[in-house]
């Protein structure tokens, strides 16, 4: 792997282990300030989705740290996800929903950014990416089920 492309990937491993550790974060704050009892398996999904989307930043740490690169502290981060803030409202479900769809929509498109730039040239790297993007297609696939749940009533 040439050095530019290893510095291509890091960066990109870079801004994925950020947006995991930010769904953290915002996944935290929802699962607890939520309430109510349409809020409950909303919640308890969020609440085991910290656990995983953890699990992905350090997976990802490890692997920035096997190309040399740096995993960046907390005042390298940059917090960008603008539809999972909680908005005051505390039983506003619809909106946590379709702001953690965002975020997945999000993971799943930046993996797919890092499979084709790492392509044959890092199968260790796509290997990695393929697996937390089936993760977060799933994610979205539960949460778009809460969606339509959530619209009927």
């Amino acid at each position: 792997m040439t050095e530019e492309k290893r510095t291509e990937i890091v960066a990109l491993l870079r801004k994925a282990y950020n947006m995991e550790l930010e769904t953290v974060c915002n996944y935290t704050a929802q699962s607890i300030n939520l309430d109510g009892f349409r809020a409950k398996h909303i919640k308890d999904a969020l609440a085991a989705d910290i656990v995983e989307e953890l699990g992905h930043a350090q997976m990802i740490a490890k692997r920035i740290k096997v190309l040399e690169g740096i995993v960046p502290g907390s005042q390298e981060l940059e917090m960008n996800q603008t539809e999972l803030q909680p908005n005051g409202d505390a039983l506003d479900i619809i909106s946590v929903i379709k702001g953690v769809i965002a975020a997945e929509e999000g993971a799943i498109n930046h993996y797919q950014a890092i499979i084709e730039a790492a392509g044959d040239i890092d199968p260790v790297t796509e290997d990695l990416c393929i697996t937390l993007k089936g993760d977060e297609e799933e994610h979205k696939r539960l949460f778009k089920g809460f969606l339509a749940e959530a619209m009927q009533g």
